[in-house]
């Protein structure tokens, strides 16, 4: 029984967040000073708008990109960040360590890492990286070679997403989901059974947009919970952001290439300069990716007949922040070639950002937790904000006390299906509240 009350704040909010994760799981298929230190934050320029997307291969490149900051405002949250500047929740926070997801601090500027090291693969059709949560699709030839990338949700550690190569065999919009059997019986554990089929709708965890693959059961598919993006959270599928697999399909032609790797350490030059880009490896992966990963720098410091920074290098693996690092001149002169961040513009209106309706005073209401602390229960109704589809929630004051209200909801009905959803997804024990008894 999850009840929240001020006698158990800090435990109910850690195992909040800590279910927010784990239900995620059960829907659906460096420490480089130079973007560290505040001092060093610079920004090259100010931009409106940057590269998220979309980006052209300069011959012999393996970077591309190019980092970012934005200055937090009041109400912002982590995924809704990260959404507007195509990133996922996993590396907005590996390049942002100690920023609080939910409940970040205004005025505070953080990295945007919008700049990415290529998949030591061939360089066609689609490659997807689980160790990063990136898909790239690579478009045109060695002359004239383009790629658009984007974050994705991959696999959990009990049901990963398996690596090696596949193809797109068949694509579907508004696909109906046929509902696995784990996936089935993992709802039926929790009191929640689910139908053999799910139609097309908002309650459709693969969203508008499938492309099946040639390795039966596994798709890249759309989602209906958006800030899962970023996660392992899927059954061993690739889900990206609704308005990211709508441009996918509709350029993606059935029979493409699809290769799925797992590469946490991505070596990489660019303008003569040498960068490595280090993820925390999935689980039993870690020590062979580091040993690949120390061969091939190995091998490097032995064609140039140069001495590596290992220190240097160690320090980079070991922080994990996602984020291409300099560590290596392979040309003299080169490091004047390294961009400094550019600083982004705060958005007037972050895309996708959830968007809570106005009180009304005949709709129905549930009071989700009643907690001493403005924060916790700012991050309380940020977690309930971001649930798919959306449950709409925000915080009250009343004397000492702030309470998360769910809703506006037109009828009872709306109402319990809300507090239900609480209750399996977060173990949240809502109370209903009567417009009559208001």
């Amino acid at each position: 029984m999850f009840r929240i009350a001020a006698q158990s704040l800090s435990a109910s909010c850690f195992r909040l967040i800590a279910l927010w994760l784990l239900i995620l799981s059960l829907q659906g298929c460096a420490a480089f000073k130079g973007v560290q230190e505040k001092s060093s934050l610079a920004p090259g320029h100010l931009a409106e708008g940057i590269e998220r997307n979309d980006f052209s291969i300069a011959n012999g490149d393996d970077v591309i990109g190019r980092l970012a900051v934005v200055r937090l405002e009041e109400g912002d949250t982590l995924p809704d960040i990260a959404r507007h500047f195509g990133l996922g929740i996993n590396a907005i926070s590996a390049a942002n360590p100690g920023i609080d997801v939910w409940v970040p601090e205004a005025g505070k500027p953080i990295i945007l890492p919008l700049s990415f090291i290529l998949p030591d693969t061939p360089r066609k059709g689609i490659v997807v990286n689980v160790a990063t949560m990136r898909l790239f699709q690579y478009k045109g030839d060695g002359k004239s070679l383009a790629v658009s990338t984007y974050p994705v949700g991959v696999g959990t550690k009990e049901r990963p997403t398996p690596t090696g190569p596949t193809h797109v065999y068949r694509k579907a919009a508004r696909p109906t989901w046929h509902v696995p059997v784990s996936i089935a019986e993992d709802h039926r554990k929790k009191g929640d059974p689910l139908p053999p089929e799910v139609p097309p709708g908002p309650e459709n965890p693969l969203g508008e947009y499938a492309l099946y693959l040639s390795k039966s059961g596994y798709l890249i598919h759309g989602t209906n919970k958006p800030a899962s993006i970023g996660l392992k959270a899927t059954n061993g599928c690739m889900r990206l952001y609704p308005e990211n697999i709508k441009v996918l399909y509709n350029d993606t032609p059935v029979n493409t290439p699809v290769v799925i790797v797992n590469q946490p350490y991505l070596i990489g030059q660019r303008n003569g300069v040498l960068y490595l880009e280090a993820h925390t490896p999935l689980e039993d992966s870690g020590a062979l990716e580091l040993e690949k990963m120390y061969a091939k720098l190995s091998t490097i410091e032995k064609k140039t007949g140069r001495t590596l920074d290992w220190n240097k290098i160690k320090e980079v693996q070991t922080e994990a922040r996602g984020i291409p690092v300099p560590i290596f001149e392979l040309r003299q002169g080169s490091e004047n070639k390294v961009p400094k961040p550019i600083e982004a513009e705060h958005p007037d209106k972050l895309y996708g950002r959830p968007e809570i309706p106005e009180l009304k005073l005949d709709a129905w209401y549930v009071l989700a937790a009643d907690v001493r602390n403005e924060i916790d229960a700012q991050r309380i109704a940020a977690i309930i904000n971001h649930q798919g589809p959306p449950i709409p929630a925000r915080v009250l004051a009343k004397n000492n006390d702030y309470r998360v209200i769910a809703g506006p909801f037109t009828d009872i009905s709306e109402a319990r299906d809300a507090a239900k959803r609480l209750k399996i997804d977060l173990e949240i024990d809502g109370i209903l509240i009567d417009p009559a008894r208001k």
